[in-house]
């Protein structure tokens, strides 16, 4: 039995619902190279925002201008449709101009689907075991390393002599000044006050810390000139540089962590290597 012939209307909300998936794929497809490409989490709102609306304006111009709707009205006492609401319901799913049959739209709306759950394993990857950034592994490596320069804030390279004595100085790994766990601070102190030699060692009294607190990770930047200690504004947590930067007071309980240094063959300041212990404060895998 040959279907009848579509209406113009039935023709252009196809088109509209094909154009709807369509869109809704491209969003998909669009949250994925943005993930993939470094992430930026107000596009792949978007990007999200568009596959979602595309899916949902298509189902529903579907729903509204394709399925047959009408007002059926039937006893309570009877739970068997009659035969004419069967015959129809029958005729929905198997007459060649059912909506059920139309294979394009299908195709469209199986794809826009595909896309949606493509994208969405691609955020699974900051969770898989070969992914170089993992969480606790982060929290462990910062940027400094052998051979990375000391530099100040505007990124100058640091010698031994632009430190002055008794005074705190700011210091990055040269190329990373925005990296949070990564700043730090070189003093000079006179190295026969030292009641335990400080963990990243020293050069003739000049020590670098990190600027991080082991309580909460606030900066600590007062320093108490003459005294050799260092003091976290948050909490009150205070560090003796001339005892290892151990904790004498507040409620830090780990000394701050050493930066090893040495001065390289063009006269700056080097790292030797990472901080003796991870910046910041406490987490899951310290004992």
């Amino acid at each position: 039995m040959r279907g009848r012939t579509p209406s113009r209307a039935e023709r252009a909300a196809s088109r509209r619902i094909v154009g709807a998936f369509l869109v809704s794929a491209a969003g998909a497809v669009g949250f994925a190279v943005t993930y993939g490409l470094g992430g930026d989490t107000q596009w792949e709102g978007v990007c999200l925002a568009v596959a979602f609306a595309g899916l949902a304006v298509g189902l529903a111009v579907w729903s509204r201008r394709l399925i047959p709707t009408g007002g059926y009205v039937e006893e309570h006492e009877g739970f068997t449709p009659p035969p004419a609401e069967q015959a129809m319901t029958a005729a929905v799913f198997h007459e060649p101009d059912s909506p059920t049959r139309r294979w394009g739209l299908l195709a469209a709306l199986g794809f826009a689907l595909t896309a949606l759950g493509v994208a969405a394993l691609f955020p699974l990857r900051s969770l898989l075991p070969w992914d170089r950034q993992r969480p606790g592994r982060a929290l462990k490596d910062t940027p400094w390393g052998p051979g990375v320069r000391l530099v100040d804030g505007e990124g100058r390279p640091l010698r031994p002599a632009d430190v002055p004595a008794d005074t705190l100085v700011g210091v990055f790994p040269e190329g990373n000044l925005d990296i949070g766990d990564a700043p730090a601070f070189a003093v000079r102190l006179d190295p026969e006050r030292f009641t335990r030699q400080p963990a990243g060692g020293h050069l003739g009294g000049l020590v670098v810390w990190s600027v991080l607190c082991t309580h909460a990770g606030c900066p600590v930047r007062l320093y108490l000139k003459g005294t050799g200690r260092v003091l976290c504004p948050c909490h009150q947590s205070s560090f003796d540089l001339l005892a290892g930067a151990r904790p004498v007071a507040g409620p830090a309980a780990r000394p701050l962590p050493g930066l090893p240094i040495e001065v390289g063959p063009d006269g700056f300041l080097r790292a030797t290597d990472d901080f003796t212990s991870p910046p910041g404060a406490g987490f899951w895998s310290r004992p």
